[in-house]
């Protein structure tokens, strides 16, 4: 047994040792090396707080709300509300080129005089469903109202959502019609008697029925084949979580409420008024224009503060990388909830002045709902939970960081204590001091004995130094 003393604390390591051999130095080697494996794993919960907390100055906040602002001011100006908007003419433009390119892709040969209106009119014919009445002298428009500037909002099947495939399919293995009027589900029984779903097994019919959805709504997305100017689109799917609602509570046997129905109501007329999927989509470029400024932004800082503080024979492209990517970091993660809310802020701020503007006195919430960006609101959204997530996490791992840290401090302790006994039975060289005294060699084994003596702290009045001492300390 080993045994430290330090300003009143002591540190005690048992030692192993049998007739012929010592293991001090094996077994305080052995504790050393698991201490410290410790300490390594302690170490790795102490910096595991560090990957929590964002570490933004002053200049990152203001480059975060500045970018925050700038795209809030792109969103009032070119954006704005459905109709003819900068981006919005950009947006419709892109969609009408993607439906003819995706008719080209299932066979239509083109029409130079009236290529949209052609594309749209072939995919019709090539993706029929049963539940595409329109409200032009079909039972729909004497049941329920329907005509052509709400009959893609109110039929569940042309909801760009999984609800909407789910009824798709419902409809074209039963051929039928499902749809959302007045806070109510209503089912047409035999709605095309010339339909049939194609596919001989299950899975094939399943198949062409996924097919059959996609393809129908590629040709509603920019309006039907006889819609003059914009067209009636297919809904945005922001919106149509009301029709949603309505649908799965009628289903379960769940009262419709008033709040449910007017505000199915609101989200109908916003479609009227040019609120599909295309607006919905021209209101994602801001709210992309500024995640990527925000980004960038934040690598550029990092690789300027990187090239000036790393010597040129050091650099290299991971480390860099490392350091200003811009992903999986708190920092770049709080930069962007500052920006994004400082674009809802300025985008909300423009959609109260203008609903009160248009609203004679009183708020128009109808051209709130056109201003306000829903996009940008989501993505807001999950940047607010993503910090609530990570504060969470934080105040976790910083009681374990805590406990960590203190437990780090024992261990550096009992290392230290571990070090001095490292040196102190640091003795394979002396021990030999047995194998010279059987070899009647007394000269070295004297010298070991006194070096051991030394060692391991006996007192010099103790020790014995010269063969005289031997000679008096055995004749007494």
């Amino acid at each position: 047994m080993g045994t430290i003393t330090n300003d009143n604390e002591f540190i005690v390591l048992d030692i192993n040792s049998d007739s012929n051999n010592f293991k001090c130095l094996a077994s305080v080697s052995s504790a050393l090396s698991a201490a410290r494996s410790d300490v390594e794993v302690l170490d790795e919960t102490i910096n595991s707080i560090k990957g929590l907390k964002p570490d933004c100055d002053k200049i990152d906040y203001a480059l975060a709300a500045s970018s925050g602002a700038l795209c809030g001011i792109i969103d009032i100006f070119l954006v704005g509300k459905p109709g003819d908007t900068f981006l919005g003419n950009i947006t419709d433009n892109w969609f009408e080129r993607r439906t003819c390119d995706f008719a080209k892709i299932c066979g239509w040969k083109g029409n130079e005089q009236n290529p949209v209106s052609s594309a749209i009119s072939y995919l019709e014919r090539y993706f029929k469903v049963p539940y595409d009445q329109r409200g032009c002298g079909d039972a729909g428009q004497f049941i329920f109202e329907l005509n052509p500037t709400n009959h893609h909002f109110k039929s569940l099947a042309h909801n760009p959502s999984l609800l909407g495939l789910f009824f798709s399919i419902l409809d074209q293995f039963t051929n039928s019609s499902h749809f959302i009027s007045n806070g109510e589900l209503i089912e047409l029984v035999d709605a095309d008697g010339s339909f049939k779903l194609r596919g001989n097994t299950l899975m094939g019919k399943l198949w062409c029925g996924f097919v059959n959805w996609f393809g129908h709504l590629m040709s509603d997305v920019c309006g039907s084949s006889g819609s003059s100017g914009r067209g009636m689109g297919i809904p945005s799917p922001l919106w149509t979580w009301m029709n949603s609602i309505i649908a799965i509570k009628s289903k379960l046997g769940i009262p419709v409420g008033e709040f449910d129905k007017n505000f199915n109501e609101l989200a109908l007329t916003l479609y009227k008024e040019g609120y599909d999927f295309r607006f919905q989509t021209t209101q994602l470029i801001p709210v992309l224009v500024n995640e990527l400024i925000v980004r960038l932004c934040y690598s550029i800082r990092r690789a300027i503060g990187y090239y000036r503080e790393t010597p040129d024979e050091q650099r290299s492209f991971k480390a860099m990388w490392n350091r200003c990517a811009p992903f999986k970091n708190p920092t770049v993660k709080r930069m962007l909830t500052v920006a994004h809310g400082t674009f809802c802020l300025v985008d909300i701020g423009d959609a109260t002045i203008r609903g009160f503007v248009t609203g004679a006195g009183s708020f128009n919430p109808v051209e709130f709902f056109l201003r306000l960006n829903i996009v940008g609101l989501g993505r807001f959204t999950i940047s607010l939970y993503g910090e609530t997530k990570r504060e969470i996490n934080y105040h976790k791992a910083k009681n374990k960081a805590i406990f960590a840290e203190r437990q780090k401090a024992v261990l550096d302790f009992y290392i230290s204590g571990l070090q001095q006994l490292e040196i102190l039975y640091d003795d394979k060289e002396y021990l030999t001091l047995v194998d010279d005294l059987r070899n009647n060699d007394y000269l070295t084994a004297f010298t070991k004995s006194t070096s051991l003596a030394k060692l391991r702290g006996v007192p010099e009045e103790k020790i014995l130094t010269t063969k005289s001492d031997i000679d008096n300390y055995f004749n007494n």
